[in-house]
Parts: C-alpha cells; structure tokens; sequence
C-alpha cells in the first residue's frame, strides 16, 4: 500500500521560505512523474491544484504564479520529493500534497499546511 507523509510546512512571513519534503513507501518514487498540489483555505480535497511536477527524468513544470519562487526535485535514493518555497506571499496559504502527476494514487497523504501571514 502507497503510504505519503508530507512534512516542512509551518507558519512564515511573507518572503521567507519554507522546503516541503514528501516521503514515499510502498511505491519507488523513481517510476513516476511526481507533483505537489495545494489546497487554499475554504476549498474542498476534490479541489486540490497542481502547484509544480517532476519528471522521472527531472523535467520540471510550474504553474505561472510560482515561477521563479519554487523549485521541485526529487531524490530517488531517499524515494523523497521536495518543494523549495521562497519569497512567500499570502496567497501561497494552503495545505500542500505530495502525489503522481498523472492518476494520482488514492491514498493521499495527511498534506503539510503552510500559512504565510505577518
């Protein structure tokens, strides 16, 4: 069974930086491309939104509002997928998961929230 433990997150104020780490077992992070997603205060989990991927050639993608802030990569060896977070704002709040970019597994983890506020 695919377990994801998301970890890293806390409070900031706006412009620092936080580094999420996501650790995976039951499952080889290396076969797959992997991705984070947030999900913002008063949404549902259904509504999730893809935040960056990494290819299993590390080939990154990030969405528009993040770029140039975040960096993805992950770590086969350690079958552990990271999320660098600088220059923070508040509209980065959210809780934030860790998962396959396509078909995400259905055992999400528990999500580490992060909130940016002065």
């Amino acid at each position: 069974q695919v377990q994801l433990v998301e970890s890293g997150g806390g409070l900031v104020q706006p412009g620092g930086s936080l580094r999420l780490s996501c650790s995976a077992s039951g499952t080889s992070v290396a076969s797959y491309p992997m991705a984070w997603y947030r999900q913002a205060p008063g949404k549902e989990r259904d509504q999730r939104d893809l935040v960056a991927s990494v290819s299993t050639y590390s080939s990154t993608y990030y969405i528009e509002s993040v770029k140039g802030r975040f960096t993805i990569s992950r770590d086969n060896a350690r079958n552990t997928v990271y999320l660098q977070m600088n220059s923070l704002r508040p509209d980065d709040t959210a809780v934030y998961f860790c998962n396959r970019r396509i078909a995400p597994w259905t055992s999400w983890g528990q999500g580490t929230p992060v909130t940016v506020s002065s």
